[in-house]
């Protein structure tokens, strides 16, 4: 006798792990491109010192104060590049006969959480590393070396006159648990709940520890210092919308779009500090 087993559907979905972006604490806003696709930034330059000619100007100047120099003004030029959409159909059946588990709002929610943010931060990080203004070769980071590394970091953005406050460490799981392992590191994880929910973890070296997954950084990320003042990530538009039975479809259509970009300021690329791995870590 054969005897047909009930199946069960429960409104339970398998959902993927993901982690909330942290690039706020790494990139700022400063710049608006309101009404513009492409903004341009002045740079200028400065005069040298000289040594007054108390006693009058030296030979061939006509004034005590020194040769009078000019001043340069060029740009920089900041065009938006990546302009990104989506769309997808929850048909009506569907949603009905799987328990609304096709709904179009937390199906949106989803396709922002899972595919949009990890999109954004991949495109986001490989600009920083790939501006940094600092970039020593490639080390195999150890327990260690790993406080030498990271110290040595620190150091080099101190001497580039980079702020001491507001600095962010990045570093993978991986390194972090380098971090962990070494005996000269002693990381203040007694972090206030304001910093916790951006990500933060633990502060190091004056630099607040930021943990990012392995699959949104470069493949030789080893780990980054940077303060959010040499980069700037706009979102000029980030538009999500729902139509219910539009034209040719018997359902909900969800269409989303994002236009956004990252760019490391010439004159404040030494307020990064990438520091790749070499292959013995990979």
């Amino acid at each position: 006798m054969a005897i047909s087993l009930v199946t069960q559907y429960l409104p339970y979905v398998d959902e993927l792990f993901t982690k909330e972006s942290k690039k706020s604490m790494l990139t700022n806003q400063d710049l608006s491109w309101t009404g513009a696709h492409t903004v341009k930034v002045y740079k200028v330059t400065t005069a040298s010192m000289n040594d007054y000619g108390r006693s009058g100007p030296a030979t061939g100047n006509w004034s005590r104060y020194g040769q009078v120099q000019g001043l340069d003004a060029t740009t920089e030029e900041f065009t938006l590049r990546k302009d990104r959409s989506f769309t997808f159909a929850v048909d009506k059946l569907d949603k009905d006969e799987t328990g609304g588990t096709l709904a179009a709002a937390s199906a949106l929610a989803r396709q922002v959480r899972e595919v949009v943010i990890p999109e954004v931060d991949t495109y986001v990080y490989s600009v920083m590393t790939a501006g940094a203004g600092h970039k020593p070769a490639a080390l195999a980071l150890t327990s260690e070396n790993i406080y030498t590394a990271i110290t040595d970091a620190n150091t080099a953005l101190d001497n580039a006159d980079v702020p001491e406050t507001d600095r962010v460490l990045v570093v993978t799981p991986d390194v972090y648990l380098l971090m962990k392992r070494c005996k000269d590191i002693t990381m203040e994880t007694n972090i206030g709940n304001d910093l916790r929910l951006k990500g933060v973890i633990a502060n190091l070296d004056g630099a607040v520890v930021a943990k990012v997954p392995k699959n949104r950084l470069p493949v030789d990320f080893g780990f980054m210092i940077a303060h959010p003042v040499a980069t700037v990530a706009p979102t000029k538009l980030e538009d999500y919308k729902t139509h219910q039975d539009p034209p040719g479809i018997s359902g909900e259509l969800v269409e989303g779009r994002i236009c956004y970009d990252a760019f490391v300021l010439e004159n404040k690329a030494k307020a990064i500090y990438y520091q790749a791995m070499a292959a013995a870590n990979k």
